[in-house]
């Protein structure tokens, strides 16, 4: 780079041209895998890549693997004979980045967790290095200045070539100084700005002499990973909480859940953000979205390119989305345990689409990202999501005349859960009090810009709405405050409003407590109280931004209907149980229709397995009871994955005409695995863990897949039964050596195409 540059010319003198490949510190590996576990094919046949000339004088600086050519000796001036011999000026024997995770950086960056053999470090947080000259350094006769190159074309101006001095005297946008200097040893301290571009650098040193800079060779290990660091108040991902911290960038389980908001299920989840391998196939998902290095440094555009690159939909992205049912292919939803299989088998492809995924898988892949770059991140489940089709806060269910529900005329779908993330940042780019947590979402279900993505969305915004703010408000907006509309169709085909549920959307938001198992209620950060003056208020406020809702008011009737929560398993007959309530001084007569129907968690039906039309009478002021009978053997056969039988009630009341409705998601429970530790839980000691399940069906279950892992203890491991007869047990034994110590869990999973969502985990402290 040549000397002007030692002494803050923007200008490299690299050529661009030059790029060979890249020699990665961390290489991203990856485990055989299995059949099951294969790649879907790429979603189209892309035309062949047009060279840039004519366009732009240099092709798209897009990669992080790529490098440029950096000259040894880079001189000032011609040297027909080449540069003359210089012993008498300083050289350097050795650079030590002090990467070790017991030494002074990681420790003091909070990366020590990470398993890779490069320095790890976060931005706007000096970092030290030690450099071994062949003499002692002398401030006032030498000149050098520690180089960090990102990228294919080194620029200044673009932030990917960064010259730090160690005097006060020159400086540029990164601040270096002496800690230390012993004999021939120079400790110094190394402080990058809090915008810098995140990413793998390469370092150079180089030295000052009349005829040129000398700098040292190309060694991969003093490449360097620069993170977003939550730790720095400069840093737009500062989070001032510690225990926060710890929870959404350094904790590696999580907690996903799922189900009904009256009887929530939840699973555990090994992010694995610390894992050989997952820190680079991170930045090579932001390679594989042909992502500037220049806009790198900035966390909303990370994450919102990110909420694309998790989805395969538009981009070849890291997940392939699939809730049919069929997963022939690949790997169903529900049998993943963690993120780091997926990851390292995308990397390992160079991006070819991992197959399958339904919400809480993007989500809890989208969190591994963000964690391991070190953006604050949690997932967040909000039970009853609407997901309508025009755009509107309504969401439209259509009976006819008499009050039984129409499914033809029905489009709108509530999910009965749906998992998203959130990310932690300032938000420069909106008014002040709009920082904080953001919505940001992978699964693919609206365009945003043209790519399927959400966010970044303030959840402070959507909870005033202010849904006029980047990223994708108005659909979050929705999503946990629409209303449920009841039409009842006339012959004419004119719909005229029957009942309004303005409370069943966006029932309640969950998240994973701080540092531990418990769930945190988070609903009163998206939306005030049902029905407060407050509530009111925002509501008008999304109107004025363009969000529609339904003004008809409809009287209230005298008779109600609810159904109480049930607690079944998988396989059970049981009764759903109709509470009638009568409040009127008058005889009332319902003539009521019951429809039970197998439903994917999208509220998506499947399959009727139940319709019933009880006539029910009541006395003035009376309640009473009607049981309606569910059979096992009706639905065994029909359920799809999550187990799910959406019961909703609805009727007339022949005296008044009312409309009475009445809806509930009942949970099969599944049976659940049992996994057993044995042996002494220490650092590199040999220890067993058993996972046993016994078939508790009439029926067998075939090609069952077992899957099992643990961060920092046990790599993911797989094994197949071809067949688990009724009644018959399986035990399944593996052998690991823990590789640190701390608290962790093993978490497991059983999957056939006949019983999906078995889980079983267990809880280990592993001593040094």
């Amino acid at each position: 780079m040549a000397d002007q540059e030692i002494r803050d010319d923007p200008t490299p003198a690299a050529p661009p041209a030059a790029t060979p490949a890249a020699t990665p510190a961390e290489p991203v590996t990856t485990p055989a895998a299995p059949p099951a576990a294969a790649a879907a094919p790429p979603a189209s046949t892309r035309p062949k890549r047009v060279s840039y000339r004519g366009r732009t004088a240099g092709a798209k600086v897009s990669s992080n693997q790529k490098e440029g050519k950096v000259e040894e000796f880079e001189p000032f001036m011609l040297l027909p004979r080449g540069p003359p011999p210089l012993k008498e000026f300083l050289d350097i024997w050795d650079v030590d980045v002090l990467k070790q995770p017991q030494q002074i950086n990681k420790q003091g960056h909070h990366t020590h967790l990470y398993s890779s053999d490069s320095l790890i470090v976060r931005r706007a947080q000096e970092f030290q290095i030690k450099i071994t000259f062949d003499r002692p350094y002398k401030p006032a006769e030498d000149k050098f200045a520690v180089e960090f190159v990102i990228g294919p074309s080194p620029q200044y101006s673009k932030g990917t070539y960064i010259p730090v001095f160690p005097t006060e005297e020159r400086q540029s946008v990164w601040r270096g100084r002496v800690v230390e200097s012993s004999d021939n040893v120079v400790t110094m301290g190394i402080t990058t700005s809090a915008e810098c571009i995140v990413g793998k650098y390469m370092i150079y040193i180089g030295v000052v002499t009349p005829y040129g800079i000398r700098r040292t060779r190309r060694d991969p290990s003093t490449d360097v990973y620069i993170l977003f660091n939550p730790w720095s108040p400069a840093d737009p991902v500062f989070l001032d909480d510690e225990e926060e911290r710890e929870e959404c960038v350094m904790n590696e389980l999580g907690i996903i859940y799922h189900g009904a908001y009256d009887d929530v299920s939840e699973r555990a989840w090994n992010y694995g953000q610390f894992e050989f391998g997952v820190l680079d196939a991170c930045l090579f998902i932001m390679d594989k979205a042909d992502m500037p290095l220049s806009n790198r440094g900035d966390v909303v555009k990370v994450t919102r390119i990110a909420s694309a690159m998790l989805n395969s939909r538009d981009d070849d992205g890291v997940l392939v989305g699939n809730w049919s049912g069929d997963y022939t292919y690949g790997v169903p939803p529900t049998s993943w345990t963690g993120s780091v299989e997926i990851l390292l088998d995308y990397a390992g492809s160079r991006g070819t689409p991992v197959c399958y995924a339904q919400c809480w898988v993007f989500a809890a892949v989208f969190n591994t990202f963000l964690r391991c770059l070190g953006i604050p991140g949690r997932i967040v489940t909000n039970f009853f999501s609407a997901h309508d089709n025009d755009g509107n806060l309504k969401m439209d269910i259509i009976l006819d005349e008499n009050g039984k529900l129409d499914r033809n005329r029905t489009k709108d779908s509530i999910w009965n859960y749906h998992c998203w993330n959130e990310c932690f940042m300032a938000r420069s780019d909106l008014p002040p009090g709009f920082g904080g947590w953001q919505v940001v979402d992978a699964t693919p279900q609206e365009t945003s810009d043209g790519l399927f993505r959400c966010g970044p969305a303030s959840v402070a915004a959507i909870k005033h709405g202010q849904i006029c703010y980047p990223f994708d408000a108005p659909f979050v907006f929705a999503e946990v405050n629409s209303d449920v509309i009841f039409y009842r169709r006339q012959k004419d085909g004119t719909l005229e409003v029957a009942k309004v549920n303005p409370s069943h959307v966006g029932r309640m938001v969950l998240t994973k407590a701080v540092l531990h198992d418990g769930r945190r209620d988070i609903t009163d950060q998206y939306k005030f109280p049902e029905g407060s003056p407050e509530e009111r208020r925002v509501l008008e406020k999304a109107e004025e931004f363009g969000c529609q809702r339904e003004r008809a008011s409809v009287p209230q009737g005298d008779v109600e209907v609810e159904i109480p929560n049930l607690d079944v398993r998988v396989g059970d007959n049981f009764d759903v149980i109709l509470k009638f309530k009568n409040q009127s001084d008058q005889r009332r007569t319902a003539d009521v229709y019951v429809t039970g129907t197998v439903v994917y968690y999208t509220g998506v039906p499947s399959a009727e397995v139940v319709f019933k039309t009880p006539k029910v009478k009541l006395d003035p002021q009376q309640s009473k009871e009607e049981k309606v009978l569910v059979r096992g053997e009706d639905y065994m056969h029909k359920l799809v994955e999550q187990a799910n039988i959406h019961i909703i009630a609805t009727g007339k009341i022949k005296e008044t005409g009312q409309i009475i409705t009445a809806m509930k998601v009942i949970l099969m429970h599944n049976p659940k695995l049992i996994v057993k530790v044995t042996g002494s839980p220490r650092v590199s000691e040999e220890m067993y863990v058993s996972v046993e399940f016994t078939n508790p069906f009439k029926f067998n279950l075939e090609n069952v897949d077992l899957r099992m892992e643990g961060p920092g203890i046990m790599p993911f491991k797989r094994k197949q039964y071809s067949l688990i007869a009724p009644g018959t047990s399986i035990t399944w034994t593996e052998t690991f050596s823990p590789r640190r110590a701390g608290s962790t869990k093993l978490i497991a999973s059983l999957d056939c195409a006949a019983l999906r969502q078995v889980y079983g985990e267990t809880e280990l402290t592993v001593q040094q």
